[in-house]
């Protein structure tokens, strides 16, 4: 710890220096966050208190939504305070644990949502089947396998950044501790910089990335084709209906947090890297709850019959 322990803390740029904009900012955030912590723990007690909603599809959908309460708890409330006191210092202690943490949640959310798509493929094109496949042992194996990779990817972002040297500037161009920016301002040799960059790139592509977007778009294909033969066109819209939003969210995680970690580095900030970050941090915990609550008939019937 002795190379870096010369910088005790590190400044978080918001989307503004303008105190106007950063009220409101906080305000926006505020809301975002409110809507999301009530979507989220709105799924989270519902999943749980209603036995009729037991089985694989709600089980997962009960962890991201448990995934996406903690994800977006991590950035936005820090974001907000900081907009609203005028400080926005955050220790290095807890710019690690803020970068393990994102990348942890990011990480398992990705992982839940694959094995979301793989059981709308076994719900759609093996009903026979189902049961077998997704059994309780099954989902339980995914579900930890989940956090288990999203673990495994926090500790190994945080610790090849944090193994680098800061001991020049310590603003973040970021409204928090996120991989790319730390790089930037990191005072070690460039070329080793570069190398932990592209390294922890190419990691992540390889074990993560690409394996879950093959499982991804294998089940996706395989789906919409076992939905084309279906000759009710009421049903075929009943089934797009549900799964093209889910889609729809996996394709802009992906790209955006792909867009945000695979580019090459620079030195030259840009002001368009923290909203792509909010495409790929606040963005997802906050569509979720809409997507799976209000397009969701057994969800709203569960609520209403626990109020």
């Amino acid at each position: 710890m002795s190379n870096i322990s010369t910088v005790a803390e590190f400044l978080l740029q918001g989307f503004s220096d303008n105190r106007e904009l950063q009220l409101l900012h906080a305000t926006l955030f505020l809301l975002v966050y409110l809507m999301a912590l009530l979507g989220n723990l709105l799924i989270v007690a519902v999943t749980t208190l209603d036995q009729r909603l037991h089985t694989p599809m709600y089980f997962f959908l009960q962890n991201l939504s448990f995934i996406d309460l903690c994800y977006i708890s991590i950035t936005v409330p820090k974001s907000i305070a900081n907009s609203l006191t005028g400080d926005s210092s955050i220790s290095f202690l807890g710019c690690v644990s803020q970068l393990f943490l994102v990348v942890l949640f990011a990480a398992s959310e990705l992982c839940v949502l694959t094995a979301m798509s793989y059981d709308r493929y076994a719900a759609i094109c093996s009903p026979l089947r189902y049961v077998l496949i997704m059994n309780k042992t099954s989902c339980m194996r995914m579900a930890a396998a989940s956090w288990l990779s999203g673990g495994l990817l926090g500790v190994m972002f945080s610790a090849s950044t944090f193994s680098l040297t800061f001991c020049g500037s310590n603003a973040v161009q970021q409204f928090f501790c996120d991989a790319p920016p730390l790089l930037k301002i990191s005072c070690s040799e460039v070329h080793i910089a570069t190398d932990v960059s592209v390294a922890a790139a190419l990691v992540l592509d390889a074990v993560c990335f690409t394996y879950v977007n093959l499982i991804i778009i294998l089940s996706y294909v395989l789906i919409f084709s076992a939905v084309l033969r279906i000759p009710s066109s009421e049903g075929r819209t009943k089934v797009f209906s549900t799964c093209l939003p889910h889609l729809t969210v996996i394709i802009i995680f992906l790209f955006t947090g792909a867009f945000a970690y695979l580019k090459p580095p620079s030195d030259s900030p840009s002001a368009l890297d923290p909203l792509v970050s909010v495409f790929y941090t606040v963005m997802p915990s906050t569509v979720n709850p809409l997507i799976y609550n209000l397009r969701n008939r057994d969800l709203k019937a569960a609520l209403g019959r626990i109020l």
